[in-house]
């Protein structure tokens, strides 16, 4: 009865080693062929996440315009290096690069949609102007834009004529005759574009010059 019992553990034990002998290289095979992919693909996504990775494409980077590429979207420009941001500064604006940055001059198109050329010394920041919309807040009582610090703006056919040229008249009439009169400040200035300070005619053909410089 004992030989008999040995003899199945025998049997028994034979039977599991050559089980584990056959599974055992199949099951390490495939762990470790997998292990292989998956490093290979981690290491294609590192590769390409590092050709991706540019300092031109960081959004905050701030750097001359020389250094930028073409369709760079920018804002906080300068006009002149060293002098520090003057455009592109209001909530939710930004002006692209049209063209490649030359040696000396750099073309932009500012949020009105006209081109400029800017020293390619200047510096700009990457990306556009944060809250976007910061001019569609509404207020929802007068309060609140004192709260602001915003006081009550008198509008000028309200006034006297010794006010401002809005003023005087019968009721809410700014002409002086049959013709209207254009919105002027109390100082008489235009105040809905102000004095316009070059054709458009004029830009263009200056650009154009300045194109054929470069």
């Amino acid at each position: 009865m004992s030989g008999l019992v040995a003899l199945c553990r025998a049997r028994a034990s034979a039977s599991s080693s050559l089980f584990n002998s056959v599974i055992r290289p199949a099951f390490r095979n495939f762990s470790t062929g997998f292990a292989d992919t998956q490093n290979k693909s981690l290491v294609a996504q590192m590769k390409e996440e590092m050709l991706h990775m540019d300092i031109n494409s960081m959004i905050g980077s701030s750097m001359p315009l020389g250094m930028m590429r073409i369709g760079t979207i920018i804002h906080n420009i300068e006009m002149n290096p060293g002098q520090g941001a003057k455009m592109v500064r209001a909530a939710g604006t930004n002006a692209k690069i049209l063209k490649e940055p030359a040696k000396e001059k750099c073309l932009i198109k500012l949020p009105s949609g006209d081109t400029k050329w800017i020293n390619a010394k200047c510096r700009a920041t990457i990306g556009t102007v944060s809250n976007p919309s910061h001019g569609t807040k509404k207020l929802y009582k007068a309060g609140q834009s004192r709260w602001l610090g915003i006081r009550p703006k008198v509008r000028g056919v309200a006034m006297n004529p010794c006010d401002h040229p809005h003023g005087g008249g019968e009721g809410k009439s700014k002409s002086s005759g049959s013709r209207g009169r254009t919105s002027v400040s109390p100082w008489g200035k235009p105040c809905k574009g102000g004095y316009k300070s070059a054709s458009v005619k004029k830009k263009k053909k200056r650009l154009a010059e300045a194109a054929a410089k470069m």
